[in-house]
């Protein structure tokens, strides 16, 4: 399967909390950034980006528990490209929503960083943001 096909099919069957986070993120609502889904970007697919920030936004769930090489590859290449990376577990963003969207906030105003921001840390919940 080509990466632009993984990436339709991705946008097809977004989870729950990916649908969540579009609807804040689409159609300029959020500070009157455009953002995209699911976007083809070097041999990777990231879950959300916005171009003109150079910032990519990813959701992380059980489909990672096996990745952690991959996504440390993955956002180093894209930091390596100048992207910022803000990575959330999906549990943190179903139960916490206005909590992710402050730091999303906080990341796109330049205000605050930190890495805690950037990348939280595994979530409680068995460690990659799904319930058991």
């Amino acid at each position: 399967m080509s990466l632009l096909d993984n990436a339709k099919t991705l946008r097809r069957n977004l989870t729950d909390a990916e649908q969540k986070l579009w609807y804040h993120l689409r159609a300029h609502r959020f500070m009157g950034r455009k953002f995209k889904r699911q976007k083809p970007l070097g041999r990777y697919v990231v879950d959300f980006i916005c171009l003109e920030e150079k910032s990519v936004i990813e959701l992380d769930g059980g489909q990672h528990s096996e990745n952690l090489e991959y996504d440390h590859e993955r956002d180093s290449w894209l930091r390596s490209q100048g992207y910022t990376v803000l990575r959330f577990w999906n549990n943190e963003l179903m139960n916490e929503t206005e909590s992710v969207l402050e730091r999303i906030r906080l990341a796109l105003s330049n205000e605050a960083i930190s890495s805690e921001t950037l990348s939280p840390g595994p979530s409680p919940v068995n460690g990659r943001g799904e319930e058991v």
